[in-house]
Formats: C-alpha cells, sequence, structure tokens
C-alpha cells in the first residue's frame, strides 16, 4: 500500500487513497485532523490526514511506501482523532516471479493473450499484448494492488470481457535502466523460485 505526501504542492497533508471515485460525486466528512472520502454510495475511497508530521516522519515527497510503522502511527492519529475506523494494509509483495502455466489466444481481440500464471501461493488469470509471452515461462507479476513506477495502481480489470488480476511486465514498465525498446514481457532465467519477492 502506498499513500502520498507533497509538502510544497499540497501542504501537510497525508494522503491515503484506496480507491478512485468520480470527483463530482465524492462526500468528505471531517473529524479532527482526519477526512473521510467516500462516494455517493458510501463506498470507501480514502483518507486524507491534515497536519501528517505531527504524527508520522515523512521523509520524501510523492509516492510513499507505508511500513508497518507508518501504519501504526496513522492508527494512533485516527484514534487520537476519535476516528473508530481501523486502517489495515497488506504488506505481502507486490512485484513477484510468476510462471506461466498457460496461454490460450484471446477469444475477442488478436493481440491478447489469457494466461494461467501460478504465482507460488495461488494461480490467477492475466490478460497479456505482449507479443514473446508463453507458457513455461517465469516473469515478473505486478499483483492487483502493486503501484508501477509511473504511478499506475494495478486492478482488477475485465480485458475485451475477459478477467485479469494483475500484469505480466516489461522491463520498461518496471523501469530498469537500459530497457529494451523492443516490445515484450521481461522472461526470467529458470533459476527464478516462483512466488519469491521481485525487487523494483
Amino acid at each position: 500500500m502506498n499513500v502520498f505526501y507533497n509538502r510544497e504542492g499540497v501542504g501537510d497533508v497525508l494522503i491515503i487513497p484506496f480507491k478512485d471515485g468520480n470527483r463530482e460525486e465524492i462526500k468528505t466528512e471531517r473529524t479532527g485532523d482526519v477526512a473521510k472520502i467516500t462516494d455517493h454510495d458510501g463506498e470507501l475511497l480514502g483518507y486524507n490526514l491534515f497536519n501528517a508530521s505531527k504524527y508520522v516522519e515523512l521523509d520524501g515527497k510523492g509516492q510513499i511506501a507505508l511500513d508497518e510503522d507508518k501504519l501504526s502511527k496513522i492508527q494512533q492519529a485516527f484514534k487520537d482523532n476519535g476516528v473508530k475506523d481501523k486502517l489495515e494494509a497488506d504488506f505481502s509483495p507486490k512485484f513477484v516471479v510468476g510462471y506461466v502455466k498457460d496461454k490460450q489466444p484471446h477469444e475477442n481481440a488478436d493481440k491478447l493473450s489469457v494466461c494461467q500464471v501460478d504465482l507460488g501461493d495461488k494461480t490467477v488469470q492475466i490478460v497479456c499484448g505482449a507479443p514473446n509471452v508463453d507458457a513455461g515461462q517465469k516473469v515478473v507479476v505486478a499483483k492487483v494492488g502493486a503501484v508501477m513506477p509511473s504511478g499506475l495502481i494495478i486492478k482488477p480489470a475485465e480485458l475485451r470481457g475477459v478477467p485479469s488480476n494483475g500484469m505480466i511486465c516489461s522491463q520498461k514498465e518496471l523501469g530498469m535502466k537500459d530497457a529494451p525498446k523492443e516490445k515484450g514481457i521481461y522472461v526470467l532465467d529458470e533459476s527464478a523460485e516462483v512466488g519469491s519477492p521481485f525487487e523494483l
């Protein structure tokens, strides 16, 4: 889970997003320094923590990885402001080594493939448009909830009517130096361990 902080651009506000929403239809309920943001159906979109530096030490600006220490301090800030909501975060690795068990052509798109990818603890279906993806490969998978170097958040999606949960990544998408210009996923060496974290 990532949070966002830019004191110069926004002020001393920690932005804790969960889901995108229509800006014209959001509702904000503020309790002390905590603003809870929901959509018109009451679904939680996220929180803003004002005077954030009073509660948690924030080094750097922009996208900040949330760790257990920061989460604990934010939870305490919620309590201090009388907010009963419990903030939870998943700290499991979001970029992992996957194994493409099966690849089938997409029924509605010539350039897309439907892949069954073993992540070590489960198998997920990922729709992939890379020309070089194939069964038997070890690849880098951005799981649902991952934040790409570009800022893109990986979410469950449907591509031409077929569900997709995650993304098989290219070197360019991973922000790697000297990434090839040709389109294609990053195929790992056979020694890569399925399910192990991939460090960006």
